[in-house]
């Protein structure tokens, strides 16, 4: 069981904070547990029974973030050879299952080479570049003690000092 105040990534919504470990106040006088977890990234709050089979798992450790950042070189782009919308849909999300920062890397490479070999952008890839980014930075600021908005500055002054 994960405690109140600790920082996990929950599912494909990235970082996130037990904000309380609480049956549903709507619930009435169920005794189900939730956990109530803020996001680090948006707004909201998301409830998953304590007891679910939902992912969750705690963020990395600095020493796995400095070997990642490390990696990323070597980390292949994914790319999706297949333009029909639904297939290229379906191998973003596959890669968004494995819930790792290795495939995180591996979307954001695959769709920059993507979209620099295109004279158009689309809003579909930036859309899921986005995310990748938002859920990759999160847990590599709180993995590393840095803000969000300095951990891409930080990943290409590591890997161009490589």
């Amino acid at each position: 069981m994960y405690l109140v105040g600790e920082k996990i990534i929950y599912g494909e919504n990235g970082v996130c904070t037990v904000a309380k470990v609480a049956p549903l106040e709507s619930s009435g006088a169920s005794d189900k547990l939730f956990y109530h977890l803020e996001p680090l990234i948006g707004t909201g709050v998301y409830f998953a029974p304590v007891d679910s089979g939902a992912f969750m798992r705690p963020v990395i450790s600095r020493e796995e973030a400095e070997a990642l950042i490390d990696a990323i070189p070597s980390i292949e782009p994914a790319i999706c050879r297949d333009n029909r919308f639904n297939h290229v849909d379906a191998f973003y999300k596959e890669l968004f299952r494995q819930h790792s920062c290795e495939a995180l890397v591996a979307i954001v490479k695959g769709l920059r080479l993507r979209m620099s070999e295109k004279k158009t952008k689309s809003s579909r890839a930036e859309s899921t570049m986005k995310r990748a980014k938002d859920i990759l930075h999160g847990e590599l600021s709180i993995a590393l003690g840095l803000e969000v908005k300095d951990v891409e500055n930080y990943i290409r002054s590591r890997v161009e000092g490589n």
